[in-house]
């Protein structure tokens, strides 16, 4: 079972957690879907639920901070220092909508905006690095920027966080993966196939045993299936949204 307890290198997608309205449903939604546990972290931390994937941290569930703040998931790239990368940012077109700040014992964090609109996490690991499990059932296992325009979000996170870009085949026209050190980590490409008007984000693909009974049970827990489960080149793909209106991916191996 792949496990990390070393912070993860600079880009690296290194944890993910949802906003949501209401925890409870949440935990109940995502559980069967994905297969994750759950730990309450306890009232100081407004019950910020960890998902464990083999009694691992894979991800956070918790509440929505602001008002105004529309459910989403969050994917945080790692930083060996959130308040220079936080500088990065705002040289390079972004905008930072929460400012870096510690959550005492466990790291320091930020919030941006790319300059197409495409929120993101940092995190700075002091001493939690996020993710401890990964290419296992419950794990984060490919990350998205589907953004309104590649090119200028690739202009953007080249110089924030060095990343190179190469083209894959059989992809849609435009789409690239991202990469630190010669290590493909995630993709980057347009909004091919999503509804007019929808704004630049980063996806989360999450990996499960079985991405048909994923869907099942997606739809069972009351949300809704955007693209139904297919075998591609690179796995068998679904791409779901939750009852609070967040979207996510599926994604499980291919038996040979």
């Amino acid at each position: 079972m792949p496990t990390r307890d070393e912070k993860w290198p600079v880009g690296t997608p290194c944890w993910v957690d949802l906003a949501t309205p209401d925890i409870a449903e949440a935990t109940a939604f995502y559980g069967p879907v994905i297969g994750w546990t759950f730990q309450d972290s306890g009232e100081q931390l407004g019950h910020y639920h960890m998902c464990l994937a083999s009694n691992r941290a894979a991800a956070g569930i918790g509440p929505i901070q602001a008002e105004d703040q529309p459910p989403a998931w969050t994917i945080y790239l790692a930083s060996d220092d959130v308040d220079n990368t936080s500088k990065l940012v705002t040289e390079n077109g972004g905008t930072i909508v929460v400012p870096a700040m510690d959550i005492p014992n466990i790291g320091r964090m930020a919030v941006g905006v790319d300059p197409t609109g495409a929120a993101f996490g940092m995190w700075q690991a002091n001493p939690v690095i996020g993710i401890g499990i990964y290419n296992e059932p419950g794990s984060l296992v490919w990350e998205d920027a589907r953004l309104t325009d590649p090119e200028v979000g690739k202009a953007f996170y080249s110089a924030v966080f060095d990343y190179t870009y190469a083209a894959v085949e059989g992809a849609p026209d435009g789409y690239q993966t991202f990469s630190t050190g010669g290590e493909a980590l995630g993709g980057i490409g347009g909004l091919w196939g999503a509804p007019e008007g929808t704004p630049g984000h980063w996806l989360p693909y999450f990996q499960v045993a079985d991405v048909d009974a994923s869907v099942t049970a997606v739809q069972s827990g009351g949300g809704t299936v955007v693209m139904p489960a297919d075998t591609t080149p690179f796995g068998r793909i679904a791409v779901a949204i939750d009852p609070f209106g967040v979207v996510f991916g599926l994604h499980s191996a291919v038996n040979e």
